[in-house]
């Protein structure tokens, strides 16, 4: 991007976030009726995306403490929303999977997110809904970056 158009990149970049923030902000409100904190979300999706992981190797993937992902996943198995199951190659190890009322609870999140959106979106005129279909392979690429 040329150097006079700095600022206004600096001003896109603020507003681009600003928007993807209240989007992000809402979709969770939307979609999480169980009440669920944010991390336990993320733990759920992450063993409902890569199956079966120790406390220690959701910790990395979440960026978080073994410890305090500890104390999610006891959470959440006293919901009954994982369980353990023993790791198959070493016997000190204990790996984490979603429970079916666990994998349910994700595809209720899935659900209710896209019913808003969807809703959301239906209130757009088509012009509106061209330009935010046009804009979903710049976001794309923005992303990858």
């Amino acid at each position: 991007m040329p150097v006079h158009d700095e600022a206004r990149a600096d001003v896109i970049a603020k507003d681009l976030a600003a928007a993807i923030g209240r989007l992000l902000r809402r979709l969770r409100a939307e979609a999480n009726p169980t009440e669920l904190a944010l991390s336990q979300m993320g733990a759920l999706a992450r063993l409902e995306q890569g199956g079966p992981m120790t406390t220690a190797d959701l910790a990395r993937a979440e960026l978080m403490k073994p410890q305090s992902m500890g104390v999610i996943l006891g959470t959440l198995e006293h919901e009954g929303l994982v369980e353990r199951q023993p790791h198959p190659t070493d016997r000190r190890q204990v790996l984490f999977v979603l429970t079916e009322a666990g994998a349910a609870a994700r595809t209720r999140h899935r659900a209710m997110k896209r019913d808003w959106l969807v809703r959301a979106l239906g209130q757009l005129d088509a012009a509106q809904l061209e330009v935010l279909v046009a804009a979903i392979p710049i976001l794309q690429k923005v992303g990858d970056s």
